[in-house]
């Protein structure tokens, strides 16, 4: 009878030990897959944000692409009318003859690589297209509340007041001169040329 017993003990112990490292060795292999799951996770996951930024890259690329080229054909088109009008008096322009109005300086504008901490970048190129060789200078544009997250030279480009920029220090720009400059900020300024003076 007491070896029965002792028996008994045996049996119950080892079969609790047995239960006890049956618990063990599943607990181990749900901690496993826990793992294992959570990983395959965080890589879904980084594999989606990066083609989520790669997609909202190109679209970026794409709409700067389409507004530099819509900019560019209109701002081409205006040059092209522009050359084959006549100036009209009263236009915003002083004029010391007739060969010239502020339609002759052509403002172009477009996207440009964002700085490093992602804000918008934009390249503005001012050109003097007058058809008959004039100087045109105290270039005056129509430019809001313009700031720059980068500085931009104030000899190039500066805001005198509200919707009142001048370009290259008031002084003339000859027939076909560019004049060009970067500006940064979260979206880009209407230009306009204002006003100008001719020689």
């Amino acid at each position: 009878m007491h070896v029965c017993i002792h028996t008994s003990i045996k049996q119950r112990k080892a079969s609790t030990s047995f239960g006890h490292c049956k618990k063990m060795k599943h607990f181990y292999q749900f901690q496993q897959h826990l793992v294992l799951f959570i990983g395959l996770g965080l890589l879904l996951s980084l594999l989606a944000s990066f083609v989520m930024k790669c997609n909202a890259l190109e679209d970026f690329t794409d709409t700067s692409d389409v507004r530099d080229f819509i900019s560019n054909y209109e701002n081409r088109n205006g040059l092209s009318r522009k050359l084959l009008l006549s100036p009209d008096i009263g236009d915003g322009t002083k004029r010391i003859g007739e060969e010239c109005s502020k339609d002759d300086v052509v403002v172009f504008q477009g996207s440009t690589v964002p700085l490093p901490n992602g804000v918008p970048a934009f390249t503005v190129e001012i050109l003097n297209a007058c058809a008959s060789d004039c100087s045109v200078a105290e270039i005056h544009v129509s430019c809001g509340w313009f700031s720059s997250v980068r500085l931009v030279n104030p000899r190039v480009f500066r805001r005198l007041s509200y919707d009142d920029c001048l370009v290259n220090d008031g002084q003339p720009l000859a027939p076909g001169q560019t004049l060009s400059f970067q500006y940064a900020n979260s979206f880009a300024y209407p230009l306009s040329v204002s006003s100008v003076s001719c020689f």
